[in-house]
């Protein structure tokens, strides 16, 4: 028994000590080589570590990483001292190292000392992906998907087919006229069979006046749809100075509305947001991903990396230093949703007090490209609402007095903005 159990001892010592050989060979000639990397790999390693400071083809906080292997020598020992810790690196007196530091105003770059030779390989095999061939861009939409109203052509042909129309019933009131009259026997004079129809037209009074009548009528009708219309700008989507997607913030990045329009919180007006706030983000973004930009030039006609320059020289930041130059240009934004003096609007009690979406009024902002006037922001679109939504009370000591009266008031659990006062004049007019 005794000598069985150090042939076990004995064979358990082997095989520890082959596995411990075989692990120190291995990671003592494991190389880094992009061309044996996988780019795909790579692309979600890059994003993960890199894409905070570093970009493909363009200057960020760091150096663009596009054909670094090449720019290198190929130097993988190099590449992978440097990606690892730089700091220590650099501390060695390196003259690469230090060059990098100081062009690069010694920012420190973080420590990835838990990439393994096989995830750098993979990382610098991504870096030698091919820019993707640029996309025609299609002619932009500006309509909004809102309101669109009639075509010019549309309304011309409709006009067109009145007037024809119109000259077909003359002709043929008039030939049943002259059947009427020999069917009765009625002898017409050869000077009143030649008499143009306006003429009999304009001697018969009963038909003057009947038509007097439609015509103000028709008239006042016409003119009230008209001047309802002053003012109303539903469908209303300007060409903005920069072009500003709301499907990706507010969709696919799912920013809050309020991160922007912050003033709506405490404030009458939603405000246009400075561009600082554009800055916080897009001081790491410059450029979009391949995909969107693809997507938006060939589904929208709009360039987004064109767009991010033109907040660039507004704000005056200049992408090769990563530092604001001080030369800043106005941006002349174009109002859309914009109400009369006299009515009065307050943001915040509808957004922080009543806890109204942006969405109720403003329609679905997430799916919009071009942003657009949803609602008709009519002065009956307003009561409509107020005397159909709930006045919210829950956890709300401002009205729990005034809701217990009125509920019995009116005799019901729930009042409606209408029922708390939504209604009366001086509440936007005063």
């Amino acid at each position: 028994m005794i000598q069985v159990n150090r042939r076990n001892s004995f064979s358990r010592i082997i095989t520890l000590s082959a596995a411990f050989l075989l692990t120190f060979t291995s990671s003592l000639f494991a190389q880094i080589d992009a061309s044996a990397g996988d780019a795909a790999a790579g692309e979600a390693l890059f994003k993960a570590n890199c894409a905070a400071c570093h970009k493909l083809y363009k200057k960020a906080t760091g150096p663009a990483l596009y054909g670094v292997v090449e720019k290198y020598d190929g130097d993988y020992e190099w590449l992978g001292k440097w990606i690892r810790n730089s700091t220590e690196l650099i501390a060695t007196g390196d003259a690469r190292a230090n060059a990098i530091f100081e062009e690069y105003n010694k920012t420190v770059m973080n420590s990835f000392e838990g990439l393994s030779d096989a995830d750098i390989s993979n990382i610098l095999a991504y870096t030698n992906t091919e820019a993707p061939a640029p996309v025609v861009a299609k002619k932009l939409d500006t309509n909004g998907g809102g309101g669109g109203g009639v075509s010019n052509e549309i309304i011309l042909a409709i006009l067109g087919f009145v007037l024809l129309l119109l000259v077909a019933v003359l002709f043929i009131v008039n030939n049943t006229l002259k059947r009427f009259a020999q069917a009765q026997g009625i002898e017409i004079e050869e000077g009143e069979a030649r008499k143009p129809l306006w003429k009999a037209f304009v001697e018969n009074q009963f038909l003057v006046l009947v038509s007097v009548i439609f015509l103000l009528l028709g008239s006042a009708y016409f003119a009230y749809g008209w001047m309802s219309q002053v003012g109303v700008d539903q469908g209303y989507a300007p060409v903005q100075p920069i072009h500003y997607s709301h499907r990706i913030h507010a969709g696919e990045n799912a920013i809050d509305c309020k991160y922007c329009h912050s003033s709506a919180r405490v404030s009458k007006h939603s405000g246009i947001p400075s561009l600082n706030i554009c800055m916080n983000c897009h001081k790491s973004i410059g450029e979009v991903a391949a995909e969107t930009q693809a997507e938006g030039l060939s589904e929208y006609g709009v360039d987004y990396n064109k767009e991010i320059q033109k907040l660039y020289e507004a704000v005056g930041w200049d992408e090769g230093t990563q530092a604001y130059t001080g030369d800043t240009k106005p941006v002349e934004w174009i109002r859309i949703h914009n109400l009369p003096d006299f009515a009065y609007f307050n943001h915040s009690q509808h957004v922080m007090v009543a806890g109204v979406e942006c969405q109720t009024c403003h329609g679905p902002v997430e799916e919009m490209e071009v942003m657009y006037q949803y609602s008709p922001l009519t002065m009956g679109w307003c009561i409509n609402c107020h005397r159909e939504t709930n006045v919210k009370v829950e956890g709300n000591a401002y009205y729990e007095k005034i809701h217990e009266q009125l509920s019995k008031k009116y005799g019901v659990d729930k009042l409606t903005a209408a029922q708390m006062g939504g209604l009366e004049c001086g509440k936007c007019h005063y």
